[in-house]
Order: C-alpha cells, then structure tokens, then sequence
C-alpha cells in the first residue's frame, strides 16, 4: 500500500497546476492520526481557504476506511486536523475556474473549501469523494439499524 506522501506526490505529478507545498510535513501530520487499521484509499493536495491567492495554506487531503483526514502543518510549531466522518458530511459541490477549480464539503459543523486545485483534477477528486461518501453512508445506515 502506498503511503499518504507516495499518493499526495502521485497526484501532484499528474496534476502540476494544483498548488501545494510541504507534502511530507503535511503529510506526517495525517499519518500520525491514523487509526490502527485504517486503510488510505486515496490522498491529494490543495490550500484549505477560499482566496485564490493565499497559498500558503496547503493541506493534504486522506480518504481512509472510516473518515476523511484534512492534515496541515504549521511552519513554526503545531499542526491542524480536521476530521469529517460519514455522519457529519453533507453535501459535496465542485466548482471549475479558468485555470483551477474548488471543493466545497459541506458537514453538519462546518463548510471547509479546499483551493488551487488543476482544473484537470476536478473530476477524479469528485469521483473519488463521491464514491467514497456514498458508499461509507450506506455502511453507517447499516450499522446504525
């Protein structure tokens, strides 16, 4: 299985427009997270902001078997983690730019968009989350009847 770092420099390889920085520290802090026995099922790069030109936000994206992982470090001390599970998303809304596009997930808490992304890579991230979503729901439904 490749690792969150292999996968986030993987897709940062197919799509070089997508901006994104510091994937191994970002990385290290989703890795550190995982649960035993939590599988990576897919990993990507983007600012975590709204404002296309603050791009000193980079975070990594993890989809595992449980949850989503949005992992960021900070430059001096510290890091941030935000954690969505299948009971807290809502909705999930893609939008397309001139040159990159955004990822808004919607949860019960929170709205948190995610920036800079190649426009090329839309589609894959929305797959990919969608797919992942769906079929996590489905397993929290049964588990909770």
């Amino acid at each position: 299985m490749a690792s969150i770092y292999e996968m986030v420099a993987d897709f940062k390889r197919k799509y070089p427009m997508t901006i994104g920085w510091r994937y191994i520290k970002n990385a290290s802090v989703v890795e550190k997270h995982l649960n035993p026995g939590e599988e990576l099922k897919y990993a990507f790069i983007a600012q975590k902001n709204d404002n296309p030109f603050n791009i000193l936000g980079s975070a990594v994206v993890a989809l595992t078997s449980e949850r989503i992982l949005i992992g960021r470090k900070r430059v001096v001390i510290g890091y941030f983690l935000d954690s969505i599970t299948p009971d807290l998303f809502n909705d999930l809304k893609i939008k397309g730019g001139i040159i990159w596009g955004k990822v808004h997930i919607d949860t019960v808490k929170e709205f948190i968009t995610l920036s800079n992304i190649s426009n090329d890579a839309l589609p894959e991230i929305e797959t990919q989350l969608s797919a992942y979503m769906m079929e996590q729901k489905k397993k929290y439904h049964i588990d909770k009847e």
